[in-house]
């Protein structure tokens, strides 16, 4: 297994290190516990945030990487943010419940967490060295923008590796944080392209300087989210189980890198519920082998990830890349907000909520409907899902939609029509209810990728099939609490 897993300081000197520039830079890190239950937070780091812009480059900044940030994310709450979507608008009598990511500091979504995992567990063991290394950061757009971001806040060079075609609002954030042009490196293609971004990362690695942090094969991306974005999950259906009849029915998330599908495997275990990955129906990778282009962007595919535990999701589902295209329009455009408050009688404050829906998110939304749709849920059920990343890193794809879709023109009408094909006829094709045998397909289909590909050994990947392995993962949730601890003291 990867040094990863390593329990104790690998190398003291890299370590020594990195406390010492941490000592005079005034950085403290949180552990990953404090970031699952925010409330334990030391006060004084809590009182000390009250100054500080959740966008700033601020090492305090990182006790900020958690689900609980509040409407002006800069204070706390108790319950993390969450929108419950009326039947209005769903069509279904289960209640579809969706957790904001755009609280999250630095990004305005929840990648942030996942870098932090991928690259403190390294950090505080010695095995990155501040001084002579480069993170770089493969992704298709959140999470090099949250590895650049930590990267940034803990002193440490970074690169971001990604798709040229990914939205330019992702490539401007790039541009203020990174120190030299030359740290974003565009790879061919667009959010289906990640064999593109490992090939160039396989170039970058010949440099032992070079130390990739792949999303899709860092099992400290699973680990980050099924601790904290579990647990917040957790929390949210709580908070709506007021009378404490309903029934945790399902957790929906895009594939992507499989991080967030981790907190599902934290829902199965305390909820019961069901696990559901969702991906493009233009490149159906986990539906039946496909391939193909789509833009919802944030989710990747035409792989299986190394750290998505197959044999514990219970369905794929599809979802065009036109349903997240025109529901964005539908959500933001004005015509299409008068057309839901006046027609559909959505309220103000729930149309004002679609500012933290995103693509995917959105996409998320649409597979939880058809979820719902074929499990015939009812009134006490509540299918959970989640919005990574809001509106605002789409706003260029509003033109391009209402140029290449509508015309250039979005009316009452055209808002009907973009409701009526992609809400009120949402069907339930384009779906697999997992069997063994399927299971057993995609998780094979990762051989290519990672044994032939990536170098991953037969045993490594293999081990993956049993659930003891994924369970087993969240012992180093203490083991990199207390290195964490240790490593603040040596840097106080």
């Amino acid at each position: 297994m990867s040094d990863l897993f390593a329990t104790d300081v690998v190398d003291a000197d890299v370590r020594g290190r990195a406390a010492a520039r941490f000592r005079q830079a005034g950085v403290k890190l949180p552990k990953l516990s404090e970031l699952a239950r925010p409330e334990t937070i030391d006060p004084t780091a809590l009182a000390a945030l009250a100054g500080i812009e959740p966008d700033a480059a601020d090492p305090l900044n990182l006790f900020r990487v958690h689900w609980h940030n509040g409407p002006d994310r800069s204070g706390q709450t108790e319950t993390p943010c969450h929108i419950i979507l009326p039947e209005a608008l769903t069509g279904v009598r289960a209640r579809i419940v969706v957790a904001v990511g755009d609280r999250f500091p630095m990004i305005a979504a929840h990648k942030v967490l996942a870098a932090y995992g991928c690259l403190v567990p390294r950090l505080v063991t010695g095995q990155f060295d501040l001084d002579n290394q480069r993170a770089v950061w493969p992704s298709t757009g959140n999470y090099c923008r949250g590895g650049v971001a930590i990267s940034t806040i803990l002193g440490a060079r970074s690169v971001a590796v990604l798709p040229e075609g990914m939205s330019p609002e992702r490539f401007r954030w790039l541009e203020k944080w990174t120190a030299d042009p030359r740290d974003i490196l565009r790879t061919p293609g667009s959010e289906s392209n990640l064999k593109e971004i490992y090939d160039a990362c396989h170039e970058l690695a010949k440099d032992a300087r070079n130390v990739i942090l792949n999303q899709f094969s860092e099992y400290g991306n699973y680990i980050a989210h099924r601790a904290v974005t579990g647990l917040a999950l957790e929390r949210v259906f709580n908070a709506v189980n007021t009378n404490g009849k309903l029934r945790a029915r399902a957790f929906v998330a895009a594939s992507g890198s499989s991080g967030t599908l981790a907190a599902g495997d934290h829902l199965k275990e305390r909820l019961g519920c069901q696990i559901a990955a969702v991906e493009a129906t233009e490149c159906p990778t986990l539906l039946n082998n496909g391939y193909g282009e789509h833009n919802i962007q944030g989710i990747g595919d035409k792989h299986v990830p190394l750290i998505h535990n197959v044999f514990n999701t219970d369905y794929v589902i599809g979802v065009s890349e036109r349903s997240p295209d025109s529901l964005n329009l539908l959500f933001n455009h004005p015509a299409g907000r008068a057309y839901l408050r006046n027609h559909k009688g959505l309220s103000d404050e729930t149309i004002g909520s679609f500012t933290h829906l995103g693509l995917s998110s959105i996409a998320n939304i649409v597979a939880a409907i058809k979820l719902a749709r074929y499990l015939d849920l009812g009134p006490e059920d509540v299918v959970l899902t989640v919005a990574t990343d809001g509106a605002a890193m789409y706003e260029s794809q509003l033109g391009k939609v209402l140029d290449a879709s509508f015309g250039g023109v979005f009316d009452a009408l055209s808002a009907a029509e973009v409701f009526g094909e992609h809400l009120a006829g949402v069907r339930t094709d384009a779906m697999i209810e997992l069997t063994r045998l399927d299971r057993e397909r995609i998780f094979n289909l990762g051989y290519y990728t990672w044994v032939e590909q990536q170098g991953v050994s037969l045993e490594d990947f293999s081990r993956r099939r049993q659930q003891s392995f994924w369970d087993g993962l969240m012992a180093m949730v203490p083991v990199w609490d207390g290195l964490i601890a240790e490593f603040n003291t040596a840097a106080a």
